[in-house]
């Protein structure tokens, strides 16, 4: 990935180091071998790139890291937030810088793991000012979605902001919605406040780590095994406790996460248990397919085969060089 000269330049120190790549690509276990590998550098801290794992109480569907993982390593945003409370690109691009200075002034390296790309975005170009939300046209954009149907709207997306659009799959209603409201109260693509965001972007040095498998079909397997496990795990209880409570609707962006959209929305229509596992995996398959799609556009990133059977010792080997 380095250019034909950049061997031979001074190493800019390292901010942080990012493992990113699509969900089930084994992550977790390379952050944890990495940050076991830095001891005697002084050690790492992880802080969490995942929309999910903020939620307290989210713990089975979002497969969040053990007690034995998450006090083996320092973690940081997890388990931050109730599910009835929302978290945005830029709140984790302000609170991960925070926490990146503060891990580093404990004399530590930063690895930044998951796979909400837009969250590792915001942190390595930053986000411009995209206007607050405005629950008028919100409800507008609800109630033509609900005579015309999201994928409608996305087509509509498609005219407008042809750059979104594309990487949002014609049911996601939550970001669909989001950029339509910001387009019909400003006029301006949401990609053209990303794009205009790179000018305001902090002066990090984040090499990116990303585990991408080579073949599709392996992936495919673990996100079914794994999704499969869940459901055994007691998944299907833990949504029915947070359904439970009272407060939380299915259109929060908690209960839109992966998995717990579709057993939320099988609870209501009174699908089996394996038609949510079913639904559950497809819809992980579409969420692997879209962040691949996303790293795919980071040109910079250093690509490991999360299929290889060496595939620890690659990131291992690539994380080491960052040091020479």
């Amino acid at each position: 990935m380095n250019g034909p000269n950049e061997s031979d330049a001074p190493q800019r120190p390292v901010d942080a180091i990012a493992i990113v790549g699509p969900t089930a690509s084994g992550k977790t276990a390379a952050a944890l071998a990495l940050a076991e590998s830095l001891q005697p550098q002084g050690g790492a801290e992880i802080i969490s790139v995942d929309s999910a794992l903020v939620y307290r109480g989210m713990d089975i569907g979002t497969a969040k890291p053990s007690r034995q993982e998450l006090a083996a390593v320092p973690h940081h945003l997890i388990d931050t937030l109730d599910p009835l409370q929302s978290y945005s690109a830029a709140e984790f691009a302000k609170d991960a810088s925070s926490l990146i200075h503060d891990i580093r002034a404990r004399g530590k390296t930063p690895l930044l793991v998951g796979g909400t790309m837009l969250y590792l975005k915001a942190l390595l170009e930053g986000l411009n000012d995209i206007p607050a939300a405005n629950p008028d046209i919100r409800t507008q954009i609800q109630q033509e979605a609900e005579q015309r149907g999201w994928p409608a709207l996305h087509a509509r997306l498609a005219e407008v902001d042809p750059q979104t659009a594309a990487r949002l799959a014609p049911g996601d209603s939550q970001r669909i919605g989001r950029a339509l409201e910001v387009w019909t109260a400003t006029g301006q693509t949401l990609s053209s406040f990303h794009q205009s965001a790179k000018a305001h972007a902090p002066d990090w040095h984040i090499p990116v780590i990303s585990l991408e498998p080579t073949d599709r079909a392996w992936l495919h397997q673990r996100i079914a095994l794994r999704f499969e496990q869940m459901m055994s795990a007691g998944f299907m209880d833990e949504v029915r406790q947070l359904k439970a409570r009272g407060d939380l609707h299915a259109d929060l962006p908690s209960m839109r996460c992966v998995g717990y959209r579709q057993a939320w929305e099988g609870l209501d229509a009174g699908w089996s248990a394996a038609e949510i596992c079913e639904r559950g995996i497809f819809a992980t398959r579409q969420l692997a397919k879209r962040q691949i799609t996303w790293l795919r556009s980071m040109p910079g990133r250093q690509v490991v085969a999360a299929d290889a059977p060496n595939a620890l010792t690659q990131v291992l080997r690539t994380a080491n060089s960052l040091w020479r």
